[in-house]
């Protein structure tokens, strides 16, 4: 197993200390979650473990032979390559053997010497048999459902990277290093330009890596279903939490509470000491107060008592102005389509959003949901349909991009912009509550990160106070806590929300209709996004069972061979049962007989022989198993 250690690190940058006295272990095998706010340092660990950056304490050090993969949020691509030449560099070592295979190969036809011919022929041998030990013959389907699982179409193979969009470009990285196969991967936002169907694909890649992963991530619903444990980075120090990301956040809970009534217990004994050794250091009792006074000095210097109150934590509060629209219906749609040249983004589309419902919208990438919200906006004409929406509803839209703030105006400005009659105290008061204090609201908008424009703007949507909110991937730039923030004031908002967004979790927690746009149609779920994927995985093993039935009934019957009976004389266990329950046992079975024959696909498994003979009688008992079911199925056919 290989092993990361990171021992007492300490990190900072312009004077400013960013990690201190950092220890960690991270193993093969296993998926790590590194949380943090913005800013936090989770990139700057990251660097340190690469070993792009050296620490200014401590050491970190790795297993012998660890090959570690990292992808930076901003990662580099070779403009002047076509997309699937800068993804197949990661089989370089693959493209250079086969690169000589063609050359010997030339060399071979052209050669008349028989001893020279031979040498050749010798040569060709043994880099065929390197090239197919190493996957020569698989890597181009390797590249091919990496780059169909990551969103590529086999038309953009074929296009220069430097006609990619910058959201491609990432993804682009990103299939180049998974194909890259290192041991250990450091993966910095890696979904931040994935739809669900490819983070859904990733999540099973990760899952089936038999290396380490540490995945620096704001997906909350990815490090549920992935990680075995989550890293946070507080106040320049991790904490380490076992499990997922649910578990973290209530383990942490418990810790806060417990934490601050040790706080509470610790502060009173103290103030209670201090007040003695004032009272009593010059009267009669000195003795005693400079002894207590000792005492708790030395008590405190050993880190005895809990100083810091865990509550001290700033978070963003956002509360709504409770706002209820007039009427049971807020909006209405009928056969909307819209394209553009000569691709269609949706045809036939209708549905309806009701007063205080949360209506969710999600797909992939290209399937025209910011198109749809423009089209209710009223900035983008559909092609066909209308668009009805209640008499004095008032809306609050939030785009993706913060075209909606001045860059030069500073922040508490930009605030008053939405109520002038606020004072500048009023302002910083309210802008205190979405984490700008001090001096950070004299910041120009310019000035601003992206997750700060996002705070700015929901104050903004805050202040305006409308009755159906409209929101373009409200939780993108959003750190982890500033999401929980937003979602528990959209739960506790009286008025409609109409949402697109990739943000699983985000959908989770908010939504209780969801539109799934796809390039195939348009489909509605009257739920969350749990219970659409549910619905979704229900639907696809209805088919496969459907599929597999088919193909059972279209299997030819086998013939029994003249020396053996025609009918059995023993009794079976499955003579009681309907054709329809044989049927749906056979399918079982052919599933197992499937699964099981997969894991010899397995490398580890050959390290343990009794566990290979375990699973070749496991496959066989299955295989007998199917056999008398289908003979059974037979008998009943025959005689049905």
């Amino acid at each position: 197993m290989g092993l990361i250690r990171v021992q007492n690190v300490s990190k900072q940058f312009g004077g400013q200390l960013v990690l201190e006295d950092v220890s960690l272990e991270l193993h093969t095998g296993r998926i790590v979650g590194l949380i943090g706010a913005n800013g936090a340092g989770k990139t700057t660990l990251f660097k340190l473990i690469a070993g792009l950056i050296e620490p200014d304490r401590g050491t970190i050090t790795g297993s012998k032979g660890l090959d570690i993969g990292y992808l930076p949020q901003e990662p580099q691509v070779n403009p002047q390559n076509t997309l699937h030449d800068e993804v197949a560099s990661a089989f370089e070592h693959l493209l250079a053997m086969e690169e000589k295979l063609h050359t010997l190969a030339e060399q071979m036809a052209e050669q008349h010497d028989e001893p020279q011919l031979e040498e050749l022929m010798r040569q060709y041998d043994r880099v065929k048999a390197r090239f197919d030990a190493a996957g020569g013959y698989t890597f181009a389907q390797k590249l091919n459902e990496v780059l169909g699982g990551l969103g590529f179409t086999q038309t953009d193979h074929h296009l220069p990277i430097s006609a990619l969009s910058g959201g491609q470009k990432c993804r682009a990285a990103l299939a180049r290093l998974l194909l890259q196969d290192r041991r250990f991967l450091l993966l910095d936002e890696p979904t931040n330009h994935l739809d669900l169907e490819a983070v859904r694909w990733l999540e099973k890649f990760l899952a089936a890596h038999h290396g380490g992963v540490v995945i620096i991530s704001h997906d909350r619903f990815l490090l549920d279903r992935l990680a075995d444990s989550i890293v946070e980075i507080e106040n320049r120090r991790v904490s380490t939490y076992p499990g997922n990301y649910t578990n973290y956040a209530k383990t942490k809970r418990v810790r806060i509470l417990t934490q601050q009534r040790s706080y509470e217990k610790d502060q009173a004994f103290i103030e209670k000491e201090r007040a003695f050794i004032t009272k009593h250091l010059a009267g009669q009792r000195t003795k005693e107060a400079q002894g207590r006074r000792t005492r708790l000095e030395r008590r405190i210097k050993a880190g005895e008592f809990v100083l810091e109150n865990p509550r001290t934590e700033r978070s963003m509060k956002i509360e709504f102005h409770k706002s209820v629209a007039k009427g049971s219906e807020v909006l209405r749609t009928e056969e909307l389509a819209k394209r553009y040249d000569d691709k269609a983004l949706f045809a036939d589309l209708s549905f309806q959003v009701y007063a205080r419902q949360r209506f969710g919208i999600t797909g992939p990438n290209g399937t025209g949901k910011t198109t749809l919200l423009k089209i209710i906006l009223g900035e983008v004409l559909a092609d066909h349909g209308r668009i009805e929406i209640a008499p004095k509803t008032t809306i609050g839209y939030y785009a993706q991009e913060a075209t909606d703030l001045d860059p030069d105006k500073t922040v508490v400005d930009e605030i008053r912009t939405v109520r002038p009659d606020f004072s500048e105290h009023d302002a910083r008061t309210f802008l205190a509550r979405f984490l700008f204090t001090g001096d950070d609201v004299f910041k120009r908008i310019s000035q601003l990160s992206g997750g700060e424009q996002s705070r700015a703007r929901l104050a903004k949507l805050l202040l305006a106070s409308p009755s159906l909110l409209i929101l373009d991937e409200p939780t993108n730039h959003l750190d982890i806590r500033s999401r929980e923030a937003l979602e528990e004031a959209l739960a506790n908002y009286g008025g409609t929300i109409i949402a697109v967004s990739h943000d699983r979790y985000f959908l989770d927690s908010i939504v209780d209709h969801l539109l799934i746009m796809r390039p195939t149609g348009c489909t509605q779920y009257r739920g969350n996004y749990s219970f659409y994927i549910d619905q979704l995985e229900q639907e696809q093993e209805r088919a496969r069972q459907q599929s597999a039935l088919a193909e059972s009934k279209a299997r030819p019957r086998k013939t029994p061979d003249a020396a053996s009976p025609q009918k059995r004389t023993q009794p079976s266990p499955y003579d009681r049962l309907s054709i329809e329950e044989l049927e749906l046992l056979i399918i079982e079975k052919e599933d197992q007989r499937t699964d099981l024959n997969a894991r010899f696909a397995d490398p580890a498994l050959y390290q343990d022989a009794q566990a290979v003979t375990q699973l070749r009688q496991r496959i066989e008992t299955v295989t007998q198993d199917l056999t008398a079911i289908e003979q059974a199925w037979n008998e009943r056919a025959e005689n049905a």
